[in-house]
């Protein structure tokens, strides 16, 4: 008896994650198809004359979920990757000469927080033991969920837990609860950027995100976040998987309501059992699909909130920088204008928020010997009109900044520049307007208001990643590839 095949599109962390889930699990054939020459999705690397560049995440956070993925095959991320804890664990630059390192132990960050606002050590305290709670449930119970009907939250104790995670109240709110001065609460308002909203319309559940940093830590994989990968695409092939590059699909053939095989650019077929879309949800739904299987309108994809986009600068720097961290996020202009920017009246900003991030600081092995690897983010709204114009006007806009902040000459001292926004998210992800993020996790899309992971006429159509639960960012990206493999081996008996 021939074994059954499976076919997963995408290698980003959530295919990646589904398909070795599946391999391991079940003894199908599982085929991994990528659009791109290299694994990684948005955490492809590239490479030029030393430089080693992360194309997408640069931020370690949650290690607890790594270290469970790689557990739940016998493994530890240590067999593939080097972890360090970086301290401080990221720099925040309100103005220039105003600044804060933000410490990796919990005594000093408190010492801090009190010299800014007294008693506000002993909030500290009090915040985190809410936040840890949550983290506790959410992280290693909600997010597990498929989320595919209200009866899955419906027991007594789990209703009790939503209500004492506060989903129903802003983090906005939340942050105010406990803190006062305008520098500790941007600072505590941070992680939730990565949700895709802003503090007034992201749930005080996320508080979560704080916990993860303050208390967890923010870390870093020697040689870069791609190893991460390189150790997921390791494993991958140990069980089995076979990954396959430049193979981008162009249909999936659907006959009495089964993916029966996909059809990819090149006009070869593959036979399919199952079929777990890790690529971008909305192209697989409206472009790889006839429209009778589509699982939503179109209509309802643009009511969606979507996360931010973002405009990336990739920079090979001839010198040695200074008064820089390996993270460094610049609110030196108001947060106001930018996300009215992004949210309310979308529009390139005039003073744009963005990050910094200089690895070669932490990892000699990221730049030639005497030299720096710099990457820059600005996020800005989805779906605005890309052009090289305002690429460069935006790079000249922070580079002024950030050269006065940090007493340097920078621009003339770069031998290397790429930037990367809206178009070639399009180009290469098949993003939806672009964008960088997924879906935002606003209280109405959050878990069973996502878009399912399953096709409502396809019963052998599944879809992961961050536009479907539990949502965006690189640990629920690796959750929801472990979630979806559990809904799939559990209904079709493999």
């Amino acid at each position: 008896m021939s074994k059954k095949q499976v076919v997963v599109i995408g290698s980003g962390f959530a295919g990646l994650s589904a398909a070795t889930h599946l391999a391991n699990s079940t003894g199908c054939l599982v085929t991994l198809l990528e659009k791109n020459d290299s694994p990684g999705g948005r955490a492809r690397k590239f490479e030029h004359q030393g430089f080693v560049f992360d194309m997408g995440p640069s931020w370690y956070w949650m290690p607890d979920v790594f270290e469970n993925y790689f557990a739940h095959f016998g493994k530890k991320p240590s067999d593939y990757y080097d972890l360090v804890r970086l301290d401080p664990s990221y720099t925040v630059i309100y103005a220039e000469n105003d600044l804060l390192d933000i410490p990796a132990d919990l005594k000093e960050f408190k010492k801090m927080l009190d010299e800014i606002e007294p008693g506000a050590g002993a909030q500290l305290d009090k915040f985190l033991a809410q936040a840890k709670y949550k983290y506790q449930v959410g992280i290693h119970d909600l997010v597990n969920r498929p989320s595919r009907s209200l009866l899955e939250y419906a027991s007594p104790g789990l209703l009790v837990d939503m209500i004492r995670m506060d989903i129903f109240q802003s983090m906005s709110k939340h942050v105010r609860k406990f803190f006062s001065h305008d520098k500790i609460i941007r600072l505590m308002e941070f992680p939730v950027l990565f949700l895709g909203e802003t503090a007034e319309n992201i749930p005080a559940l996320y508080s979560l995100m704080n916990y993860a940093d303050i208390a967890l830590g923010t870390w870093y994989p020697k040689k870069g976040m791609h190893e991460i990968i390189k150790g997921m695409v390791a494993l991958a092939k140990e069980k089995g998987v076979k990954i396959r590059y430049s193979a981008e699909v162009d249909q999936i053939e659907i006959e009495n309501g089964l993916a029966k095989s996909v059809r990819l650019k090149s006009g070869e077929k593959i036979l399919a059992d199952v079929v777990v879309a890790g690529a971008d949800y909305h192209h697989v739904d409206k472009h790889l699909l006839d429209p009778a299987y589509s699982n939503y309108s179109e209509e309802y994809w643009d009511k969606r909130v979507m996360a931010p986009s973002s405009l990336l600068f990739y920079l090979g720097i001839n010198k040695r920088l200074k008064n820089l961290r390996h993270h460094n996020l610049f609110f030196d202009e108001p947060l106001g204008p930018h996300a009215d920017a992004i949210y309310k009246n979308p529009r390139w900003p005039d003073k744009p928020l963005f990050y910094a991030s200089v690895p070669s600081i932490t990892d000699p092995t990221v730049a030639p010997e005497g030299m720096e690897n710099m990457f820059l983010l600005i996020p800005l709204a989805p779906d605005l009109e890309d052009s090289e114009e305002m690429r460069e006007k935006s790079y000249h806009i922070i580079m002024d900044r950030l050269e006065k902040i940090t007493g340097q000459e920078i621009r003339s001292h770069v031998i290397y520049k790429r930037s990367y926004a809206h178009s070639d998210f399009k180009s290469d992800y098949h993003a939806f307007k672009g964008n960088a993020y997924g879906l935002a996790n606003t209280l109405l899309q959050t878990a069973i208001l996502k878009p399912g992971l399953k096709n409502k006429k396809v019963s052998n159509l599944y879809y992961t990643g961050q536009l479907t639960v539990p949502g965006p960012g690189v640990p629920p990206s690796l959750i929801s590839g472990g979630v979806v493999a559990r809904e799939v081996m559990k209904e079709n008996n493999l």
